[in-house]
């Protein structure tokens, strides 16, 4: 069997905008989109357009230190970076897409200098800014490459804080996400405050509440 080499990314979608003359092109990137708690973090990053290769990758394809080295290097390099989030009010009201979309443009709009263009990771976004949105672009692409390594890292860390805030669910170990630990913790412990309730798995345990109760 013949095995592929694994994808790594490139300055090709970045290229794509340099040669229209947009050279602050930002990547955009989010972490926690699936989880049941926390919120979805969302990371925007300008790198300077002469770097040639990095040894940014998918934050999902690296080990959690190696995330951090990587991370540091990205803040280092950056022309500009941000860091937003959307909390699980903000996710219950507007929907997970609705709450991403509004932390992304809150992140691109404290950049400084500001962007010219936009490559995103399959985020179709309301923005008068030029933009791509390939699929994988985590995987293709520096810049998003660079902004899903500061979302993830950031959100990791801000997780493990509020496991100390939120005892006895596990946020230090899952970060929030449906594994069968949080599911039993869920059971156990009922929703807190910083559950997503619009999500199946927690609006059924509140419905299933609520019927006890009646």
């Amino acid at each position: 069997m013949t095995h592929l080499p694994p994808v790594t990314p490139d300055w090709s979608y970045e290229r794509a905008h340099w040669r229209r003359g947009y050279f602050r092109v930002a990547g955009v990137d989010e972490a926690g989109r699936g989880a049941w708690a926390g919120p979805v973090t969302v990371a925007a990053v300008i790198l300077p357009n002469n770097l040639g290769d990095l040894p940014f990758r998918d934050s999902k394809q690296l080990p959690a230190a190696e995330r951090e080295v990587l991370a540091a290097e990205v803040r280092r390099v950056a022309l500009a970076y941000a860091v937003e989030y959307a909390w699980p009010d903000e996710i219950d009201r507007l929907n997970i897409l609705g709450a991403t979309h509004a932390a992304a443009l809150r992140a691109i709009a404290r950049l400084d200098p500001r962007p010219q263009a936009l490559v995103t990771d399959y985020l179709r976004l309301p923005t008068d800014l030029p933009y791509s949105a390939p699929a994988r672009a985590d995987a293709l692409s520096y810049t998003v490459a660079a902004a899903s390594l500061l979302a993830k890292t950031e959100r990791d860390a801000l997780m493990v804080r509020l496991d100390a805030e939120y005892p006895g669910y596990g946020f230090a170990a899952h970060k929030g996400y449906g594994v069968p630990a949080h599911r039993s913790a869920l059971a156990e412990l009922g929703v807190s405050a910083l559950h997503r309730r619009t999500f199946a798995p927690v609006a059924r345990l509140l419905e299933l509440r609520l019927m006890e109760e009646s």
